[in-house]
């Protein structure tokens, strides 16, 4: 197990800084490239063969997921990830809202039915179609995860951990990826997975967690104790300790973090899920009205046709 000591010499956070201080992170870099490039084969693929993919899914998927999964993982800001609350508090919110709803909005499991051969093709319908699947993507459980994952992490010894050991802290990056997915991928109807439920619920579940983020956020802003408390307090004695604030202060600045890009991000999902309700009860419509058209054709052409 490798610690994350507190014997760390940063400079001051800074525009310059954050291009400067990205590393070669092996499990955000590994990763990134792999889920990638896997998607851009399948997309070259469809292309190969003239069919359409389109671009905007490429876009969301592999510029704005993935791309916001290595920055928040490898970038300067993930340099300051345990080293100011704040700092690991933009990273939470880019890794489990942001880069879930991107990935969502790629379709990549629609791409992989579409590309992949056939034997690994069954065995992707085959874990579509699982009970463990159906059990976790069921939306209640999915819901209660979401709300809770945060909690424990502040609020139990998980944080601690995390500040102690490399492996638990990338346990931590894959657990808010995962647990946002679970939660957003559903919600979100693009692709053929299990739990998704009709609009009005989709929209309910968006609505229940902004609460949720603004108490949590609330809460951390108004409490005396520190979160992670040894660790951060033992940075303040060592190199940084002439820019560093104080520790309580950024704790409070994580805490207003939490609450407002929660209820951004969710309220701009809302409008998403709203825009997809309206568009789909148009769509419902026009077919309702195609219906009945041709219904009233084939009454007016019985109608018109001779008796016997």
């Amino acid at each position: 197990m490798v610690a994350l000591t507190a014997v760390q010499d940063l400079p001051e956070p800074s525009f310059a800084a954050f291009f400067t201080q990205w590393s070669l992170a092996p499990v955000p870099t590994v990763l990134t490239v792999w889920v990638a490039g896997l998607y851009l084969l399948g997309v070259g693929r469809l292309r190969a063969r003239g069919d359409h993919w389109p671009v905007g899914r490429t876009i969301a998927f592999v510029g704005v997921g993935m791309g916001s999964f290595y920055l928040a993982t490898a970038s300067g800001l993930a340099a300051y990830d345990t080293t100011l609350v704040s700092a690991h508090m933009v990273q939470h919110m880019v890794l489990s809202m942001l880069v879930p709803l991107s990935l969502a909005l790629g379709a990549p499991v629609t791409l992989a039915l579409r590309t992949l051969p056939a034997t690994p093709r069954r065995w992707l319908l085959a874990v579509l179609h699982s009970r463990i699947a159906a059990v976790l993507s069921f939306a209640p459980l999915a819901f209660a995860l979401y709300i809770l994952s945060p909690w424990a992490l502040y609020f139990t010894g998980w944080y601690d951990a995390s500040l102690s050991s490399t492996y638990v802290h990338e346990v931590m990056h894959l657990h808010l990826v995962l647990v946002g997915a679970l939660f957003f991928w559903p919600l979100m109807g693009i692709d053929p997975v299990p739990g998704r439920v009709g609009y009005p619920f989709r929209v309910l579940l968006t609505v229940l967690t902004l609460p949720f983020h603004a108490f949590l956020g609330v809460t951390i802003m108004g409490q005396s104790d520190l979160i992670g408390e040894e660790h951060y307090l033992a940075l303040r004695e060592g190199p940084m300790a002439s820019w560093l604030p104080d520790a309580l202060d950024d704790q409070h600045v994580a805490g207003g973090i939490l609450w407002a890009s929660g209820d951004l991000i969710g309220l701009v999902f809302f409008g998403v899920l709203f825009a997809q309700w309206v568009r789909s009860s148009m769509q419902e419509a026009r077919r309702e009205d195609r219906r009945l058209d041709r219904e009233e054709d084939r009454a007016r052409t019985r109608e018109l046709s001779p008796r016997p």
